[in-house]
């Protein structure tokens, strides 16, 4: 089941709230004595994580919905999860698991031997799923909240990716996306130097997003490519915004993937713009990246970073 994105926690008795992890969703099943996880794009991702293993001993028969987060710090990291999520080799994995171990935060119980709860309202599910009591060394039921208000407020100060609120009456639907569950991400503000730009999608011409990095001592380091937020009037106006800057050579310290590099064109890096992000992978890039505006209050040497920091 899939929430449904939206701009503001939802209020009333009918609704309860939980922290929205930042980690890889997952079916956790427990068969016999066996475990298997499965990623939501319907992967068997069981070898990656074998201090979840465990789990499987503490019932003949569950299916559980949960969330894989690797906490750096006390604070949920999706870079730190990313060492662990295309782990194939049991030796690496062992060995990960030992120095970087993840924790499965349980939300859900969709099957509790050989009966199918999908159909059950949230709320019985749930009390169903705390009396099984799943809080041991690498796994936890997540904790559920009835003022989400304020804990949107909370998750925002400690810096976690934000709320998911669910209908007490709401069934489970599988695979299906719903407005029983929402989600309400927190979604920092970064400002960023525009390096370049690719075309849309069919076109030769308009503009479909922009390639941004971050300033630092030796030039300017990728971090993403920004295409949301960039259609129509906003494309357009960036166009003209970039026009005169075009430049043969790229900006950007180092090469860009590929995907990125595909038909872009270069332009000076001089126009910084404000973009929302769920903060950045492993390797610095913004996730999931959405533009907001161009600063012209801003240039680019008001960003650059201090690489002794």
């Amino acid at each position: 089941m899939l929430a449904t994105p939206a701009d503001r926690v939802p209020t009333g008795p009918e609704w309860v709230h939980e922290v929205k992890w930042d980690g890889m969703r997952v079916l956790a099943d427990l068969r016999k004595g066996h475990l298997t996880l499965t990623s939501r794009n319907g992967n068997d991702v069981t070898a990656a994580y074998p201090e979840l293993a465990p789990l499987a001993e503490l019932y003949d028969d569950a299916l559980l919905d949960a969330e894989i987060v690797a906490f750096d710090g006390g604070v949920p990291s999706f870079g730190a999860l990313a060492e662990r999520m295309h782990v194939r080799s049991a030796k690496k994995a062992a060995t990960l698991a030992a120095t970087r171990p993840v924790t499965l935060m349980v939300f859900d119980l969709l099957r509790l031997f050989g009966s199918d709860l999908t159909s059950q309202p949230w709320q019985a599910r749930r009390e169903l799923l705390e009396r099984l009591d799943l809080n041991g060394p690498r796994w936890r039921t997540s904790p559920v909240y009835d003022d989400g208000e304020q804990l949107l407020e909370a998750t925002a100060d400690q810096g976690l990716e934000g709320v998911m609120s669910k209908r007490r009456t709401s069934p489970y639907l599988p695979g299906r996306r719903s407005p029983d569950w929402v989600k309400i991400p927190h979604r920092p503000l970064v400002s960023a130097v525009v390096g370049g730009w690719r075309p849309e999608t069919g076109s030769d011409s308009r503009l479909g997003a922009v390639l941004v990095g971050m300033p630092a001592k030796g030039g300017l380091h990728f971090i993403g490519r920004v295409g949301s937020g960039l259609a129509g009037r906003a494309g357009v106006a960036m166009s003209r915004t970039l026009a005169p800057l075009q430049t043969s050579t790229s900006p950007f310290v180092t090469p860009l993937p590929r995907e990125d590099a595909h038909q872009a064109r270069w332009v000076r890096p001089e126009v910084v713009v404000d973009v929302r992000a769920l903060g950045r992978s492993s390797g610095g890039r913004l996730r999931q990246p959405s533009y907001v505006a161009t600063r012209t209050d801003l240039s680019p040497a008001d960003l650059e970073e201090d690489d002794d920091a």
